[in-house]
């Protein structure tokens, strides 16, 4: 793909679709399009662009490179019109790092929960390229007032019955004077390549707001405005959705999602393989917004929990690949659950606490195999 400003790169809905379904990806809605990737394809230290998962709340905006302008503004010293090119001269930085739907898991809740109804693979892992925030947010010169900065997608449409429009905004809380950022906005990277290549339009092209750690709705597409303020934004994907909701002692209780709870995912073999019981292999992958993972554990059959063997060095924000060598056994159908810790301590439950939006369902991932 090239990287032209003049090109304008456009989408589809239905080829959009079509390219999903010939990747692999389990497609759950064309308009908007939403589809996962099914875990054996999620297997390796990075996610094929072309088999991330895709999450939107509105059609896929269609920008080009050339007229393209990201707005920073509010409370700042410096208003900012930034062009693309203008944007990757500030230079560039590159990470790996782990993006999951906030509702990935919640088809597994019960009672069940109204939503996407996504099952476990509205995740993936990508190496990300960018200019930090930070460094975007010293030229602009943050005023000592500000608190809040809120970003704003080029994505736009109607929520919750009302007649009116509104575009994809979240925010990020920043520090007091002297602290220029919090430590989730102090990592955070207005990215514009995605394994190695420019983005593409149904990942965010042309930029794409990466925070590490945290859940992928804080990843805005499409950015087009950074705005700085004093006050608590309160639009609709902040404090209507992507919120924990809970009744505790006869009264409502909420919380924003944040960091990615620490979860296990089996991508080898596949439920319902047919496996040669001479000896194999279980591989998977684990990570955790909190901390990087430092155990993986498998139960064949309820047993008790094995350890596996962790693979390489993951980085602060990537997952981390795991395998366990299995014996031979008996004929017949094996079940294969794993689960994962990282390093704060923060394990798996065996049941993740419901609530009302469906929202980190981090459920033990269960297989069935056959053995013969």
């Amino acid at each position: 793909m090239s990287s032209s400003n003049s090109l304008v790169l456009g989408t589809d809905p239905g080829r959009d679709w079509r390219e999903a379904v010939s990747a692999g990806l389990v497609a759950r809605s064309e308009q908007p399009l939403n589809c996962e990737t099914p875990p054996p394809l999620l297997g390796g230290d990075v996610t094929p662009t072309s088999r991330f998962f895709r999450r939107n709340h509105f059609l896929i905006p269609d920008l080009d490179a050339g007229t393209w302008r990201l707005q920073i503004g509010g409370l700042v010293n410096r208003r900012l019109t930034l062009s693309l090119a203008e944007l990757r001269h500030l230079g560039s930085q590159s990470l790996a790092a782990v993006l999951e739907c906030a509702g990935n898991g919640r088809s597994l809740f019960s009672p069940a929960i109204t939503g996407e109804r996504w099952d476990l693979g509205a995740v993936g892992n990508a190496t990300w390229t960018g200019v930090p925030l930070a460094d975007v947010l010293d030229l602009a010169g943050v005023r000592q007032e500000a608190r809040e900065v809120i970003f704003r997608g080029a994505d736009h449409g109607r929520v919750g019955g009302s007649p009116e429009t509104i575009a994809f905004e979240r925010s990020l809380r920043i520090g007091p004077p002297g602290e220029p950022c919090a430590p989730l906005a102090h990592e955070a990277l207005l990215a514009y390549e995605m394994n190695g290549e420019p983005l593409h339009p149904r990942h965010g092209f042309p930029v794409r707001l990466i925070v590490p750690g945290t859940y992928a709705v804080t990843a805005v597409k499409w950015l087009t405005a950074i705005t700085v303020t004093d006050q608590p934004f309160e639009g609709y994907f902040q404090t209507s959705q992507y919120v924990y909701e809970w009744q505790r002692d006869g009264a409502l209780v909420r919380e924003p999602v944040g960091l990615q709870r620490v979860r296990a995912l089996i991508t080898d073999p596949a439920a319902g393989a047919e496996i040669r019981r001479a000896g194999f292999a279980v591989r998977g992958i684990a990570w955790s917004g909190a901390a990087p993972v430092t155990r993986v554990e498998v139960s064949l059959d309820g047993g008790g929990w094995q350890a596996a063997s962790l693979a390489g060095e993951p980085g602060p924000h990537g997952w981390q690949c795991w395998e366990l060598p299995v014996r031979a056994r008996g004929p017949g159908v094996l079940s294969i659950r794993a689960r994962a810790t990282d390093r704060v301590g923060r394990t798996q439950p065996a049941q993740p606490q419901w609530n009302r939006l469906g929202y980190g369902g981090n459920f033990l991932h269960e297989v069935q195999v056959r053995l013969r």
